[in-house]
């Protein structure tokens, strides 16, 4: 069985290291530790690798946030993955630093990524994991919020939440999406 794990994020130094980001580098942790290297593919950076004997192939879109869905549509037809094999990996502003979420299905709650991906398959029915990014930003201030880069004194926080955020990949992979969800949201663990 194969598997789409898809980190959302922008592409370009400019943007490395944002919160915005944050499924780049979540998905950049988990191909790290399966030993897997990324290669510049059609729409975006892919990692071949597998874990308890399922066949995993790791996307970091190229076509921006705003249009993830192109890129994702193209690999889920091009390798034959069912929707319902793919997982989604993306920052959250609604949740605080260090929170992790999540949801088989829904809306994009505001996201343009989720937005794009929902337009392009045609479903809102796709497994995510939403990593908290905080939200200590003034009115108005929300794109400037999401493309900046985390503090210094974030950095622990953030470290910890890209580990567990891989632990709940393999969770996923190894128990199934819905065992995993329950496991995951009941966890109680962000940074205040």
């Amino acid at each position: 069985m194969k598997f789409l794990i898809v980190g959302l994020g922008n592409i370009g130094a400019e943007y490395a290291g944002t919160r915005h980001n944050a499924g780049f580098m979540t998905l950049d942790c988990f191909a790290q530790r399966r030993k897997a290297t990324f290669t510049t593919e059609r729409l975006g950076a892919i990692a071949e690798c597998s874990f308890r004997g399922k066949q995993l192939l790791l996307l970091k879109p190229s076509t921006y946030m705003n249009a993830s869905g192109r890129a994702i549509a193209y690999w889920l037809t091009r390798e034959k993955i069912a929707v319902e094999q793919l997982l989604v990996i993306v920052d959250d502003l609604a949740l605080p630093l260090g929170a992790l979420r999540m949801r088989l299905q829904g809306s994009a709650g505001g996201h343009n990524g989720l937005k794009d991906i929902a337009e392009q398959l045609g479903t809102q029915r796709y497994a995510r994991l939403r990593l908290g990014i905080g939200h200590e930003f003034a009115r108005g201030k929300q794109v400037n919020f999401v493309l900046e880069r985390f503090a210094n004194e974030e950095q622990e926080a953030l470290e910890d939440v890209l580990n567990r955020g891989c632990d709940a990949i393999e969770m996923a992979l190894g128990m199934g999406f819905e065992r995993a969800m329950n496991m995951i949201n009941t966890e109680k663990k962000e940074v205040t």
